[in-house]
């Protein structure tokens, strides 16, 4: 009897291989989103042999600098932390990117950090549709009101 041993991270449902040879062979640079239960790290990757190369990394606890007083893992929170990415990637050469989510499904807070790397520059092939309202994404829902647009103006300040 033949035993066929599974990859190690498709076991651990870590990587979908299938999704992620599509990805390697459009040879363009990606873009991951993680929220965990406290914040949201986004961070812009260019593929290699040997390796990812991290261009751009942008975490959420960057947001308490700036004044922000509410989550750092809402909608508003991770549109502002793929903004100052996607700023960082630009200042890097980085002109389009893709998003590589993984095994992970697509939420709202993904996709507010995508609609901030769109804003911050990059070229990001993603349908309108598919991204949070202006309303979301600028905190209206919260109670904790955050001044979303300043914490944007200090970032393009920061990153030239």
């Amino acid at each position: 009897m033949a035993y066929s041993t599974i990859l190690r991270r498709l076991r651990e449902e870590k990587t979908n291989y299938k999704k992620r040879k599509l990805m390697l062979l459009s040879r363009r640079n990606f873009v991951t989103v993680q929220i965990s239960n406290e914040n949201t790290l986004v961070q812009i990757h260019k593929p290699e042999f040997t390796g990812d190369k991290v261009i751009a990394s942008a975490h959420s606890r960057f947001l308490i600098q700036k004044g922000w007083k509410g989550s750092r893992k809402n909608v508003p929170a991770a549109y502002l932390t793929g903004y100052y990415a996607g700023k960082k990637a630009l200042s890097k050469g980085a002109t389009d990117v893709i998003l590589y989510s993984g095994t992970r499904k697509y939420t709202q807070r993904m996709a507010a950090a995508l609609k901030g790397v769109i804003d911050a520059g990059l070229e990001v092939p993603a349908g309108e549709e598919s991204l949070p309202p202006a309303d979301r994404l600028n905190g209206d829902h919260l109670t904790v009101k955050n001044d979303v647009a300043k914490i944007k103006s200090t970032i393009d300040g920061d990153v030239k």
